[in-house]
């Protein structure tokens, strides 16, 4: 089973970005973790991260035929972007969103998820371990 994880606008600064919100540990913290996760459970990952609204476009379009399933934490994308949504309509590849810190106990504008309504679950507030609970919902949403 191969899933393609990705990573939206700012995340690149883990660790230096609002560690009040997010915590100290870095990009490449979440990156080790994920890796060691994906080998216990027995999965291929491959992890991406951009600024570009585009190329987290093109990499979903992408992953169709390529990969199992999706993890997607669009970040600020969340909350603006329809053609994240419509990406993963229309590669129909399972995916689900993710986010490291609980978005709805944020501000109001934070409250919107536009590709919520694409995903087969959505993992939030719980760090870095969100990722491996998005991994494992996923393996199991494929393999059932």
């Amino acid at each position: 089973m191969k899933i393609l994880i990705l990573n939206g606008p700012n995340l690149n600064l883990l660790g230096l970005r609002e560690p009040e919100v997010y915590g100290k540990q870095t990009y490449s913290d979440l990156c080790n973790i994920i890796t060691s996760h994906s080998t216990v459970i027995g999965v291929d990952v491959e992890i991406r991260q951009t600024n570009h609204e585009g190329v987290l476009v093109d990499w979903i379009q992408s992953a169709r035929g390529v990969f199992d399933g999706i993890i997607l934490n669009p970040a600020a994308y969340t909350h603006t972007s329809v053609a994240l949504l419509d990406a993963v309509v229309a590669v129909g590849v399972p995916t689900v969103e993710v986010h490291i810190s609980d978005v709805t106990k944020r501000e109001a504008f934070r409250q919107v998820s536009y590709v919520r309504n694409a995903c087969v679950g959505t993992v939030m507030g719980h760090g870095f371990a969100g990722y491996l609970e998005a991994m494992d919902l996923l393996k199991r949403t494929i393999d059932s």
